[in-house]
Parts: structure tokens; C-alpha cells; sequence
């Protein structure tokens, strides 16, 4: 008997230590006195009385995700098919999941193959496979209602797996098959119409370019052969004002001569024989030619006689005097 109160006292310790509870991360402990439900307790350390309180359940409220098996749905086109989910899902109240349901995994699971049967049953195959965000959507917004009663949150439904039929993934096969073959045909056709139209293009730039070539070439002959008749001209117009300058100049000179000449016998004062005989001397040059008529002035009338000897000299001749023919041999005096 001396050691029962040692005996009291351990167990009363064990007693105390076991009333300590330390609750981690992500999970949430429901607590039960006698029977009924007394608290949650969340993240960190918690003192329930021993033999009075109870952790009757451990609830994770992490995300988690359940893979359901596939099951068997109809399309409205009458098209039996397996589709298998898998549901995302995080327990929001430890309460009411504790409570709300028995075996909340079990009715998520059935619950999600009742409303997967439903959506399909509005599709027919076609949209069913093309629509697979619509039935997602559909499936997560029926199931996050039916579930907030369960304390369970539904955040995702995914559709993993649609297996048709064998005869109709036969059938999809040959269609998608042709479908790659028509559409292999389109392009082959569309890049044989663009390579026609590229040489097409080509072509007909080509044209124009040698149209614009020819265009420059026979623009430039053209201002090749207008510069050269111009300086044609030019050279011509230059010849002539030279000619014309050489003759004005030779016509000037001679002119000079002239009244040099006429300066000089002016000077020099000849007397009236003198130029008796250089008019005998120039009425003998101009008898040279073919004039039949010549014009005797009155100065030189004493000189008749010889003017008589110089008509039989000069008598078959034309003589050109001043720029003035005449028929008849006249003295004038």
C-alpha cells in the first residue's frame, strides 16, 4: 500500500500528458464530449480533458484529388461510352464532414457518375468530344453545390479519359483520315495557285521591266540623236559664222586696200596722163570679158581714138561694167 500513492501519481501524470494535444499543419481534430460534439481544434498545441473529451476524427484540409474509375454513359445520339473523372476537392468544415455524410468519397464518387450521366445525356458524340471545358464547368458548378452541405469544397472535375466505342473510334479514325487527306489536297492545291500566281507575277514584272528598259533605251537614243543634231547644227551655225567672218574679213580687207590705195594715189597727186593711162589700163581688163557694150567716161573723151581700137578688139565680147549689160557699144562724153 505504500506505493499507491506513486502509483496515483503516475497515472495521474499519464492522464495529464495524454490530454495534450498538438494538432499540425493542414489538419483540423473534432472533439467529442460524451458523445456529442464539443470543438475543432486547429494548427498548434490543445489540452482536452482525458476521459471527458475525445478526438473522434482527424480531418486533412488539404486540397485532394480523387481518380474515379470510368463509367459507363449515353450520349443523346444513343452512343454508349466509358468516361473516367478525377474530382479536386478540399474539406472547408471539419464539422460537417464529420457529420454531414457517411463516406463523403464514396458519395462525391457517385454523385459525380449521376451528373456526368446527366450532362452527357444532353450531347450527342460529336459534342462530347469537342466540349470537354463545357462538361468540366457544368460537372464542378453541380458538385460544389450538392457537396457544401458535406463541408467539402469542389474546386475541379476533370474528364480524363472519353473511350467511344471500338466500331465508332473505327469510324473517327477513317473520317479524321480523310479529313487530313482533303485538307493535305486544299494545300497542295492553294500552293500550286500561289506558285501560278507567283510566276504569274514574275512574269508580268519581268514584261515591265523590259517595257521600262526599252522605254530608257529608246529615250536615251532619242536625246543621244537630238545632242548630236544639235551639234551638228552647232558645228554647221560655227562653219558659217567663221565663213561669214573669214568673208567680212577678206571684204574688209580689201575695202582697206582699196582706200589705202585711194589714200595713197591721193596723196601721190597723179596727174591727168596718169590716170588717162590706168583708165586705158582697166578698160583693157574689163575687155576681157564678155560684155558687148561698155560705158566711156567723159572724163577720158580725149582718149576716143583709142576707145575706136579698143570696140574692134573687144567686139565679139561680153563685158560686165558696174553690174549693167548693154547691146551697143556708147561714148559719152
Amino acid at each position: 500500500m505504500e506505493y499507491l500513492p506513486i502509483i496515483l501519481i503516475i497515472v495521474l501524470i499519464i492522464l495529464f500528458i495524454s490530454g495534450i494535444k498538438i494538432v499540425p499543419q493542414a489538419q483540423v481534430y473534432v472533439v467529442e464530449r460524451f458523445g456529442a460534439f464539443r470543438g475543432a481544434l486547429h494548427t498548434g498545441p490543445h489540452y482536452v480533458i482525458p476521459l471527458i473529451d475525445k478526438v473522434v476524427k482527424k480531418v486533412s484540409i488539404k486540397e485532394q484529388v480523387v481518380d474515379f474509375k470510368p463509367q459507363p454513359v449515353i450520349t443523346k445520339d444513343n452512343v454508349t461510352m466509358q468516361i473516367d473523372t478525377v474530382v479536386f476537392f478540399a474539406v472547408t468544415d471539419a464539422k460537417l464532414y464529420t457529420y454531414g455524410i457517411e463516406r463523403p468519397l464514396s458519395a462525391i464518387e457517385n454523385l459525380t457518375a449521376t451528373t456526368l450521366r446527366n450532362i452527357i445525356g444532353e450531347l450527342e458524340l460529336d459534342s462530347t468530344l469537342t466540349s470537354r471545358d463545357v462538361i468540366n464547368s457544368k460537372i464542378t458548378a453541380l458538385l460544389d453545390s450538392a457537396t457544401d452541405a458535406w463541408g467539402i469544397k469542389v474546386n475541379r472535375v476533370e474528364l480524363k479519359n472519353i473511350l467511344p466505342p471500338r466500331e465508332i473510334q473505327d469510324a473517327m479514325e477513317k473520317q479524321m483520315k480523310a479529313e487530313r487527306e482533303r485538307r493535305e489536297k486544299i494545300l497542295q492545291a492553294e500552293g500550286e495557285k500561289k506558285s501560278q500566281v507567283l510566276v504569274a507575277e514574275g512574269e508580268k514584272e519581268s514584261k515591265i521591266l523590259r517595257a521600262e528598259a526599252e522605254k530608257q533605251a529608246a529615250i536615251l537614243k532619242a536625246e543621244a540623236e537630238k545632242q548630236a543634231m544639235i551639234l551638228r547644227a552647232d558645228a554647221v551655225r560655227q562653219q558659217k559664222i567663221l565663213e561669214a567672218e573669214g568673208e567680212a574679213e577678206s571684204i574688209r580687207n580689201v575695202q582697206q586696200a582699196l582706200a589705202d590705195t585711194i589714200v595713197q594715189l591721193n596723196n601721190a597727186n597723179p596727174s591727168q596722163n596718169v590716170i588717162a593711162i590706168k583708165s586705158l589700163e582697166a578698160f583693157a581688163k574689163a575687155a576681157d570679158g564678155k560684155a558687148t557694150k561698155i560705158i566711156i567716161p567723159s572724163e577720158i573723151q580725149s582718149l576716143a581714138g583709142m576707145a575706136s581700137s579698143l570696140k574692134e578688139v573687144v567686139t565679139d565680147s561680153n563685158i560686165d561694167y558696174g553690174k549693167q549689160t548693154y547691146t551697143d557699144t556708147t561714148y559719152t562724153g
